[in-house]
């Protein structure tokens, strides 16, 4: 503790120490103060300005010490001062005393709290910056919790100390003027109790309201402003409850939520119902991944007990099975199902034209322009192609066009080494194509533990990929008609000659021609577009919703964000829910496949929050060993000391299934006590989460407490061993802390 720090915390202690002492507290009775009241009285008539001030710096003392006693001296205020002067000299040394007591806790305890505690206070800090003040003037207003424990929490938090002034000198102002009134009565009151009568519980109950009125008026005036270039164009009457501009996975669930209520709703797409997941994502994707695995089994068949197994394809039918499975699962998103579903099903492209009206240039050339009460926008993403210098000399292929090759490329680059890189970079490897995977990062799949990245990229240069980690594109080149990407690597330059190349660096939000800048709807640094936590633009009844608005780029999480932005459209007047994100999963589906939940070692230390990880490695899990898949690992990060989930992670077979359970487990606050008492089918490959709990629960058995057991079962067969279990009785606790290493 620092040299002021240390005086600060002197100076309260001894005003503390000195009204316990000399038992002050005596003076701040409610008997004593009616019996001082007429030399009191007779005090401030002779020293007005000097009583005045004695009292004002005494009130401000109290309350920067947190001592008991403001509520008395208020209704001493009352008695002595009269109402006007009483409640002018209590509000202004209420908030100054308050302050005080805020800045005192601010400057003792806020560094310590928030470098223990910072990452999960990050979302406190970030609603009181939000709408702290907000709901500080709530609290002033209606005292649920005493005031001091507001100043002392308050100061932990990041809200500027001006902020807190004002809003504590307004916020308190209807309590101080009630009590100093009774304080003019103070005659007539005989305890503290007497302040409790119905009447007056019922005024704070009323005043209790006020806040919520307040708060209402201020979104209403906020939207009137925000509204007001508008106003000439709402229309009086809807044709549409809602309107959603794009098919995707979360324009399907929109819409899909909206017909289920009996809401009209119109579905706009310009291109393909199912959007990306259907058509150029995870459909195809995986349906590839499939036949790229059947190869690569194929090539292992000695591990299998066979001399030799053969496989001929040709990559064009391979191709073409792709889009039959696209086509089986096409009519789950059909324009079809969801007519029959009673969805205004729209081909043509949207734009927003008012915050009541969307204007859609249809594909027989027309266009139609619908009126609705709510908007929501699930325009998706596309792959980012970045600006490398001679690029466009080469044809670069996306996840959205790679699907086209009918020819396998003999020599594939692909850049990046994120989740889209690494699947694609595979099946092409195990297809027959000599692949070449340019990252510009240490390791692939870098939102991965290292341990993670390091058993993929094992597995990619045994099946022949070569992995460029550290290399950064530089440019592109055509030379003597072969295509080439130079690359920086450690300051060296690298000659890396291709074929066909893929780029896979990430996608980017789609914002940009349906109207966002016409209304001014802003977008975020990430270039998604902004919405508050209802999925609300700067527009109350504009939504948007999936990869247009993030924070994930994942099908199943626009879906999650889908429900939050319909049925806010569709009932916020009446209630609205805040999108949680608290328990996001996702996987890759690379071989080994790779799934995750909720914290993973990195995010861990980057964020400072403590931790006890436990692994258990598959090798040792019998049907991973008989499926000829003993690799992979699942790990799992607890709180210190407690079966807590904070997150798992799963290398291996079938990863994405066997996350599920510790999805759930978090979700729904079960903790891996409850996961080892379950009891999992054998021989199965989930056994693997319940081996990890088990491994944590022996993890929690110090050596103190085994030595304990040996001596205890020792003396329950009649041995020497009653001494030894006293003897080492110490050892019990002395290495707890063994069992923590990562707890901090």
């Amino acid at each position: 503790m620092s040299r002021a720090r240390l005086l600060v915390a002197t100076l309260l202690v001894a005003l503390i120490a000195a009204f316990v002492a000399f038992d002050l507290a005596q003076y701040l009775r409610i008997d004593t103060i009616k019996s001082q009241q007429a030399a009191l009285d007779a005090q401030y008539r002779g020293h007005p300005i000097v009583t005045a001030g004695a009292f004002f710096l005494v009130y401000v003392a109290v309350t920067a010490a947190s001592i008991p006693g403001a509520t008395l001296l208020t209704l001493a205020a009352g008695a002595i001062f009269g109402l006007g002067w009483g409640a002018l000299i209590v509000s202004f040394a209420a908030s100054i005393g308050a302050t005080l007591a805020f800045l005192a806790s601010r400057f003792l305890f806020r560094d310590a709290i928030q470098s223990r505690f910072g990452a999960r206070l990050a979302a406190i800090n970030a609603g009181v910056a939000r709408e702290g003040a907000f709901y500080l003037f709530a609290l002033r207003l209606v005292p649920v919790f005493p005031f001091f424990v507001i100043n002392l929490l308050m100061g932990l938090s990041s809200m500027r100390t001006v902020t807190y002034y004002w809003v504590s000198q307004l916020g308190m102002l209807a309590g101080t003027l009630v009590y100093v009134n009774a304080g003019t009565q103070l005659a007539q009151i005989d305890s503290l109790r007497g302040l409790a009568s119905p009447a007056l519980l019922g005024s704070f109950a009323l005043l209790g309201v006020f806040p919520l009125i307040a708060k209402k008026i201020v979104n209403e005036l906020s939207a009137r402003k925000v509204y007001a270039a508008w106003a000439s164009r709402k229309p009086k009457t809807f044709e549409r409850n809602l309107v959603v501009i794009g098919a995707g996975s979360a324009g399907l669930v929109s819409a899909y939520i909206a017909a289920a209520v009996k809401a009209k709703v119109t579905l706009i797409e310009k291109h393909r119902m199912g959007g990306d997941c259907l058509n150029t994502g995870c459909v195809p994707s995986k349906a590839l991944i499939r036949s790229a695995r059947i190869l690569a089994q194929a090539s292992r068949a000695h591990e299998y007990g066979f001399r030799s197994i053969t496989a001929e394809f040709d990559f064009a039918e391979v191709m073409q099975r792709v889009r039959r499975v696209v086509a089986e699962v096409e009519p789950h998103d059909s324009v079809e199902r969801y007519t029959a579903l009673g969805v205004d099903c729209v081909q043509g492209e949207a734009k927003i034209v008012s915050p009541w009206e969307v204007e859609v240039a249809l594909a027989d050339g027309g266009t139609r322009r619908i009126t609705t009460r709510s908007i929501i926008i699930a325009a998706g993403a596309q792959p980012f192609v970045p600006p490398i210098p001679g690029i466009d000399q080469v044809e670069c292929l996306t996840s959205d066009t790679v699907w086209n090759l009918r020819e396998l490329p003999g020599r594939m680059l692909v850049l990046g080494g994120g989740p889209i890189g690494c699947e694609l970079a595979q099946c092409f490897a195990r297809f027959g194509s000599k692949v070449s995977q340019v990252e510009m990062a240490p390791r692939l799949m870098v939102r991965e533990d290292p341990d993670v990245s390091a058993q993929v990229m094992e597995r990619f240069r045994a099946e022949g990929v070569d992995v460029l980690v550290g290399h950064k594109a530089l440019r592109f080149a055509v030379e003597a008609g072969e295509k080439v990407l130079y690359a920086d690597n450690d300051g060296r330059e690298v000659r890396i000659p291709f074929d066909a190349l893929l780029c896979a660096v990430g996608r980017v939000a789609n914002t940009t021609g349906y109207g966002l800048e016409e209304l001014g709807i802003p977008v975020t640094k990430g270039r998604t577009v902004e919405v508050n936590e209802y999925m609300q633009t700067r527009y109350p009844n504009i939504y948007a919703c999936g990869d247009v608005a993030g924070p994930y780029q994942f099908t199943h999480t626009a879906a999650h964000t889908a429900w939050y932005a319909a049925v806010n459209a569709l009932f916020g007047a009446f209630r609205r829910f805040r999108a949680d994100f608290s328990v996001i999963p996702w996987a890759t589906f690379t071989e080994p496949e790779v799934a995750r939940v909720g914290l993973n070692e990195s995010e861990a230390k980057e964020k400072a929050v403590a931790y006890e990880a436990t692994v258990y490695c598959l090798d040792e899990l019998d049907r991973a060993i008989a499926d000829g898949e003993a690799h992979g690992f699942v790990k799992v990060l607890t709180v210190p000391g407690s079966d807590r989930i904070l997150g798992a992670t799963i290398v291996g077979e079938n990863a994405g299934e066997l996350i599920i359970e510790f999805i759930a487990a978090m979700r729904h606050g079960i903790g891996l006590n409850k996961v080892l008492g379950t009891i999992h089918i054998y021989p199965t490959l989930v056994e693997a989460n319940k081996y990890a709990a088990g491994g944590w629960k022996r993890a929690q058995v110090t050596t103190g407490q085994m030595d304990f057991l040996e001596a205890f079962q020792a003396w329950g067969r009649g041995a020497a061993g009653l001494g030894s279990v006293l003897g080492r009785a110490p050892k019990l606790f002395s290495d707890r802390r063994r069992a923590y290493p990562n707890a901090s």
